[in-house]
């Protein structure tokens, strides 16, 4: 019995680090985007729509092509991000979708833990939230 926890123990060890590639940082954003979409999804498609300028029928083929909303967002941002048509960012998710989406964005040229990578989990509420960007927002003239 010993051995078979010890086991466990070990291969969970082994794995962690392909699995909590992608960050949890990443997890807990696509996690909420979920719940955000569940609450509320033909506002969440209109969301998709206005942020990456696409018609209502685009929207709806990269939902129904993907598990969960989060995974459309996913999608459309990693495409936006790597600079890569929605349909070779489908082709990865397809075939690593149960990896992560680190190692999807990573497969696609984006580097772990680099601007573009930080840039996957904002940038989709930052129009609608009212709040500011951030870094260097009051610094410069008039604002002491």
């Amino acid at each position: 019995m010993k051995k078979l926890v010890l086991g466990a123990v070990l291969a969970l060890l082994l794995v962690q680090p392909v699995a909590g590639f992608c960050g949890s940082d990443l997890d807990v954003f696509i996690s909420n985007l979920n719940v955000q979409a569940q609450a509320d999804l033909p506002g969440f498609k209109a969301r998709l729509s206005a942020t990456f300028g696409l018609a209502g029928p685009q929207v709806e083929a990269v939902i129904s092509s993907v598990q969960t909303p989060a995974d459309a967002y996913m999608v459309l941002k990693v495409g936006q991000v790597a600079r890569q048509p929605q349909e070779v960012v489908l082709k990865e998710y397809r075939a690593n979708k149960g990896r992560g989406w680190g190692i999807i964005a990573k497969n696609l040229g984006i580097k772990p833990g680099s601007r573009e990578f930080h840039e996957l989990k904002k940038g989709f509420d930052d129009g609608d939230s009212g709040k500011g960007k951030g870094k260097g927002q009051g610094k410069g003239k008039g604002n002491r």
